[in-house]
């Protein structure tokens, strides 16, 4: 794998006010680990690692990293450890580094990328899932993959594709559990969603409401005295 150059200066850690007065700056703060117990605080070009994380491959890239006005005068050998991000700008606020030995292996998840269409998505109304997305291998630095492209186009209905079917170079040992499925197309099923014609509650309690305060049809006259028998009632003289 090809090496990408950056260049990066020591700085003081100064907490956060620090790091946002270099962010005005366009620089970025990162730390370099090597082998989890000595650690360098550097700052990085926001132009320079921006295009690096999106432009190359982001975190299996190998970077020769040059620090300035460091002791040390030969360049490291790094991986990208960890970014991180504003959450709303998803600008970058600091970079984690490993630095790593050329001659010794390194564990890296990689990124499984489909290629083409398959012929039981253009041909037999299926639907490609993607159940995995990355795996796990162990390999020398420099025969790092930036990700693994795997041809789709001849899955039909039904097939699949697992780990272990991946062909890779030997010098790459793969770590993830081999019978998983990274890929397989399923038939495509629409979901058809049946109206249920219902009486909305509202008004059937206003329909019942109305049916309780009307009275039955003979129930009127009778709770009700004719005017004439009222007539005679007013006449009568009132007893002393």
């Amino acid at each position: 794998m090809e090496q990408i150059k950056l260049k990066a200066s020591l700085r003081e850690t100064g907490g956060k006010q620090s790091a946002k007065k270099l962010r005005s700056q366009g620089l970025v703060p990162a730390v370099v680990y090597y082998h989890g117990d000595e650690s360098v605080s550097i700052m990085v070009a926001d132009k320079e690692i921006s295009k690096i994380i999106h432009l190359a491959g982001g975190e299996n890239v190998l970077i020769n990293l040059t620090i300035e006005n460091e002791k040390k005068a030969k360049p490291r050998a790094v991986i990208i450890k960890e970014v991180q991000r504003d959450p709303v700008k998803r600008s970058i606020l600091h970079v984690d580094f490993n630095e790593i030995s050329l001659a010794e292996k390194i564990t890296v998840e990689i990124e499984i990328v489909a290629q083409g269409e398959s012929i039981g998505v253009k041909q037999e109304n299926g639907v490609l899932d993607h159940p995995l997305r990355m795996i796990k291998i162990q390999c020398l630095p420099v025969d790092m993959p930036k990700n693994i492209i795997v041809d789709v186009s001849n899955l039909k209905l039904n097939q699949s594709i697992h780990v272990k079917d991946l062909a890779l170079s030997d010098k790459i040992k793969v770590l993830t559990d081999p019978e998983l499925l990274l890929f397989h197309v399923k038939l495509h099923v629409e979901e058809v969603v049946e109206e249920v014609a219902a009486q909305t509650p509202e008004l059937e309690v206003i329909r019942e409401k109305k049916e309780e305060e009307t009275p039955a049809a003979g129930g009127k006259a009778g709770a009700e005295k004719p005017k004439e028998e009222l007539k005679k009632e007013a006449a009568k003289p009132e007893k002393k």
